[in-house]
């Protein structure tokens, strides 16, 4: 009787708690243009926190048959291929074929039952984010050449939630959630079997935010781990927080670790700049203090850099939630590149070295925006483009893929990693769709 009358009052206290979610979540919403949002000097007005976060999820639907997102002017986008596992990840191989990431969050620690925690995971589960991981890396392949995946394999399977991945003389590196580990490769191969090779640990327990990408280092002796924070604004305390928020390097020789830059929430898309050689990567920035704030953006990476988080953002712009402060921390934070826009969940990044898209496109940047929770109206839910001049962002934001929200403001996806392939095309992992986009100039599509 007292587990029913307890299961009774829980259902009866979340009512309350829907009920004043959508009061609060209605009188919250953004004041500032989202464009002012983006670029080296983005608007950040005053901090606008809530009793209760904002919650503005788009509910996941699948794409119906024979509709896909919507290219921008002189642009064409096809099915690459479907019927994959929530694709989040995606990385080109020599020979053209392509690997995809199928993966989600590791189940999480038992921490107790919480209101919060439970009115968070019934959003994610409607925006499709609370897919158990398929925990495999499956291999596309297009023979012909026609800009369509003729086969599917399982490539790697029994991971745990893999993300990154880069190959370096012959070994296939994935970072797991908990370590990155390495595969012998050989060219053509559509499966491994080899046992995996340990490189090294990566702080893991309870990832908060659980996605790491990998990149090898130009001369092939190191590589560069993201790891993103296990908390919002450390509010897990700052012990749960070593080596995270950061962009770790790992010694191929050694096996060593060491913390390369800090004070980034949540980065992601490492990617070498390819006019200055610089690291650079996209980063989720914090929530709940209103749908101005905080704009992901995309930076350069310094080594022994210190990026704000959790004390500041945007160089020194307190985040006063946040005890005890680090006023000397926060006097040397540095102010990011590029802001991609508030709660866009800016996830994906690469530069476009080819020729196809033309010179306009030359060296620039595409970054897949998976979209926002925490914000009224909803922004991201796109892939942009930022071109770049000399190695640095040049211009404002092109929108190149749109449409993953439907008129009745559903997702029928959501984009993630995007890729250059081997013809020059961007690849767009749609993790919500459970599809691979490709996008080429309309030129190109038709010839």
């Amino acid at each position: 009787m007292k587990k029913l009358l307890g299961a009774l009052l829980l259902l009866v206290l979340v009512a309350v708690i829907a009920g004043a979610t959508v009061f609060v979540f209605s009188r919250e919403e953004a004041t500032v243009p989202i464009e002012q949002g983006y670029g080296p000097n983005p608007t950040l007005p005053e901090p606008n926190p809530t009793l209760l976060p904002t919650i503005n999820v788009a509910e996941a639907t699948p794409w119906p048959e024979g509709l896909k997102p919507t290219a921008a002017q002189g642009f064409a986008v096809n099915e690459f291929a479907a019927g994959l596992d929530h694709p989040r990840w995606l990385h080109i191989l020599p020979n053209g074929d392509v690997l995809v990431a199928e993966s989600n969050a590791p189940p999480k620690p038992d921490e107790g039952f919480s209101i919060r925690g439970f009115v968070m995971d019934v959003f994610q589960g409607q925006a499709g984010a609370e897919v158990p991981s398929a925990n495999r890396i499956s291999l596309l392949r297009d023979q012909d050449g026609d800009g369509v995946a003729e086969t599917k394999t399982a490539f790697l399977t029994g991971l745990f939630s893999p993300f990154g991945m880069t190959l370096l003389e012959g070994k296939l590196y994935v970072a797991n959630a908990d370590r990155i580990v390495a595969f012998p490769y050989q060219d053509g191969a559509t499966e491994i079997t080899a046992p995996p090779e340990k490189i090294a640990d990566l702080p893991a327990g309870r990832n908060h935010h659980w996605t790491k990408d990998v990149i090898a280092s130009k001369d092939g002796t190191k590589l560069y781990a993201t790891v993103g924070s296990n908390s919002n604004v450390g509010e897990n305390g700052m012990d749960e927080e070593e080596n995270r928020a950061a962009v770790l390097e790992i010694d191929l020789a050694s096996k060593q670790t060491r913390l390369f830059a800090s004070g980034l929430r949540n980065p992601n898309g490492l990617s070498w700049n390819p006019e200055s050689g610089e690291l650079w990567v996209v980063v989720n920035e914090r929530d709940e203090i209103g749908s101005d704030l905080v704009p992901d953006y995309m930076t350069s990476v310094k080594d022994g850099g210190f990026y704000g988080w959790p004390y500041s953002y945007y160089g020194q712009h307190v985040d006063q939630r946040v005890s005890p402060q680090q006023p000397d921390l926060v006097a040397k934070a540095i102010k990011p590149d590029y802001a991609l826009g508030p709660h866009t969940a800016s996830l994906g990044l690469t530069f476009n070295e080819g020729d196809l898209f033309g010179p306009t496109f030359k060296n620039g940047a595409f970054i897949g925006q998976h979209g926002s929770w925490n914000r009224k109206p909803r922004s991201g839910y796109k892939v942009i483009f930022v071109p770049f001049a000399s190695g640095k962002p040049s211009g404002p934001p092109q929108d190149i893929l749109t449409g993953f929200l439907s008129a009745d403001d559903k997702a029928h996806g959501r984009p993630v990693g995007v890729a250059i392939d081997r013809s020059g095309a961007l690849l767009v992992a749609d993790d919500v769709g459970n599809r691979i986009w490709r996008v080429v100039p309309a030129s190109a599509s038709s010839s």
